[in-house]
């Protein structure tokens, strides 16, 4: 049970993580944008993407786990993990939008 538990730890710390991670790469992305340099906002983009792949791996974890009948106790932390997984990829959408308006104007 405390192994369950710890696992369960870990695949939301996971997600809150990498969330966080994202969001903050697709913040730089427009921070470099703003400044006109452009690769490091792509490279920045494809770190946030990155960060979401591994975010999206440990929430498949969980709903594998939960499709094969282990049902996790959800929590206050869980869906807090999920607000970030999904903000994250809110933010990610709307960086990689406003890195090409800066692009468009630096044109």
């Amino acid at each position: 049970m405390a192994e369950e538990k710890e696992q369960d730890l870990q695949s939301i710390m996971g997600l809150i993580v990498n969330g966080g991670n994202a969001k903050s790469s697709a913040f730089e992305a427009i921070n470099a944008a703003k400044t006109g340099d452009f690769d490091t906002a792509t490279a920045k983009l494809k770190e946030a993407d990155h960060f979401l792949v591994e975010a999206h791996n440990a929430q498949t974890d969980m709903l594998t786990a939960e499709a094969n009948g282990e049902h996790a106790k959800v929590t206050l932390l869980t869906v807090h993990s999920q607000d970030h997984i999904m903000n994250a990829i809110t933010f990610r959408d709307l960086a990689g939008e406003i890195v090409d308006l800066y692009k468009r104007l630096a044109e």
